[in-house]
């Protein structure tokens, strides 16, 4: 009779294997973030790259000590097909990430505010997960609300302090997204959650999709990303199996982001973000 493979291997062999499969699943595994105190975020300041997902007029009003401006509309584009809101090209956006001295293994601290950044915050987790990030990722709890209501040191600056350039060595993670193409091909077995308002939604929306605004992702006067249980409540009362992948989709991908980033925190099923959004779907022949 012949043996399993495994026990053909001797144990230094099956050492190594399991961490070559540990790195494989740990790049192409959906990332998780972690939700961080503005107190703990406070003493442990040096430890992280911080990134602030508003727009840049409103990080230069104020922001944490250190905090670089990140905000999705200095790193989307219009594609080649006259798409805009779309992510920029995975080399280009390692060199720009590189030019903030941010490399794949970096320890990240995003925040933003559910409001100027438009769900920024969630784009961000989005975007680092889309590369392969290998570094921890944290957000905010409660934002910049949060941040100034425990009193924090709080800055006033007009220009980026320059960083000390890094290579960004990226992967791209294909289980994070979806593009026009599958989307269309699939339609009918996807869970499709519209994050729009319902006003958007009134000029039209894929079909079968149903409409859970991306402020329904977020609540209290710190808009705090809502809790395992009330996201899952929420899916269910509009028809959506939790257990199962669900689509997400906005205007360009930001506040789908958002929302993407909710549910993965929530530990419910997959997720997929719907970048290239309404404007694409649009667009489709």
């Amino acid at each position: 009779m012949h043996r399993p493979f495994l026990s053909e291997l001797s144990y230094i062999q099956r050492i190594i294997l399991y961490i070559i499969i540990f790195s494989f699943l740990h790049v192409s595994t959906p990332w998780c973030f972690t939700l961080i105190k503005p107190g703990d975020a406070a003493k442990k300041i040096n430890e992280f790259v911080i990134l602030d997902a508003r727009p840049k007029n409103v990080w230069v009003g104020g922001h944490i000590p250190g905090a670089l401006p990140f905000s999705w509309e200095n790193y989307t584009r219009v594609d080649e097909r006259g798409i805009p809101y779309r992510i920029l090209p995975p080399l280009s956006m390692a060199k720009q990430l590189g030019y903030l001295g941010i490399n794949e293994k970096s320890d990240i601290l995003v925040y933003g505010d559910a409001d100027t950044s438009w769900g920024g915050e969630g784009w961000v987790i989005w975007l680092f997960s889309y590369l392969g990030h290998k570094g921890r990722i944290y957000l905010m709890d409660g934002g910049t609300s949060s941040w100034n209501k425990n009193k924090l040191p709080w800055v006033k600056q007009d220009s980026i302090t320059p960083q000390k350039m890094t290579n960004y060595n990226f992967r791209i993670n294909n289980q994070i997204f979806i593009t026009t193409e599958d989307l269309a091909k699939g339609l009918s077995g996807y869970q499709i959650v519209d994050t729009r308002t319902f006003f958007e939604r009134l000029r039209g929306s894929i079909k079968g999709s149903v409409h859970i605004p991306w402020t329904d992702f977020y609540s209290g006067d710190d808009r705090k990303p809502v809790d395992a249980k009330i996201l899952k409540k929420q899916l269910i009362e509009h028809g959506i199996d939790p257990a199962k992948p669900v689509v997400y989709y906005c205007t360009g991908g930001i506040r789908s982001a958002y929302a993407w980033a909710v549910h993965q925190h929530s530990g419910l099923g997959p997720a997929l973000n719907y970048e290239e959004g309404m404007e694409a779907w649009s667009r489709k022949k």
